[in-house]
């Protein structure tokens, strides 16, 4: 656990292994602090932190680089794994980090004074997309944020606009990629890179087309 934090720039100050396991890792001002607990698993922990900071795409991108140098590749499904970087309805742009130990470390910078959650939007796709970014990144319940995305992808008396498409098919295939089926992500994906955009639309879905790209590569 503590070469994960490694990795991301963390320090260990402090570490024992009795009368319990315990540990500090620190980062800058970020201090977290760890206990070891027996008969753990890891894939049923609830453990988890929220870290504001005024530098979340620094930190992203610096954070991605530790993990592939440490694990040779960016961890993105399984523990550990790290999540894209997304602008929330709640007023944070924020990524969600999973640890060996399956704690929850989310990384956040304020975007607005409002940070209460809106109401989902009442079209059809717009609230699919509120709803399985919630799902996925929130709750992180995965099958039920694909099960939104397919149910609105299959309609057929109703046509989403190309930035809204884009953004179903790369976080459907983020969520398959994540969930191990590489068949239906690289599908999907493929799909989400042939189609056409204005630079305006392009604009406006920076952070979607960089995931797009760190998917495919």
């Amino acid at each position: 656990m503590l070469d994960f934090y490694t990795a991301l720039g963390f320090e260990t100050t402090f570490q024992q292994k009795s009368p319990y396991a315990y540990a500090v890792v620190e980062r800058g001002e970020v201090e977290l602090q760890f206990l070891g607990m027996k008969e753990y698993d890891p894939a049923e922990s609830y453990s988890g932190c929220y870290i504001t900071t005024e530098r979340v795409d620094e930190l992203h991108e610096t954070f991605r680089a530790g993990l592939k140098a440490a694990y040779g590749k960016v961890p993105s499904r399984g523990l550990p794994r790290i999540g894209p970087l997304k602008d929330m309805s709640y007023g944070m742009r924020q990524f969600l980090m999973t640890d060996p130990t399956g704690t929850s470390v989310r990384v956040g910078q304020a975007i607005s004074e409002d940070q209460s959650h809106r109401p989902a939007p009442k079209g059809t796709f717009a609230r699919a997309l509120h709803l399985a970014d919630l799902y996925a990144d929130s709750k992180e319940d995965l099958p039920g944020a694909a099960k939104i995305i397919d149910r609105v992808l299959e309609l057929t008396d109703e046509r989403p606009t190309p930035v809204q498409l884009l953004r179903l098919l790369v976080l459907r295939g983020d969520i398959a990629q994540r969930l191990g089926d590489t068949e239906t992500a690289a599908r999907l994906l493929e799909r989400a890179a042939g189609g056409e955009l204005t630079e305006e639309e392009r604009d406006s879905v920076r952070d979607t087309l960089a995931r797009l790209a760190e998917l495919r590569a």
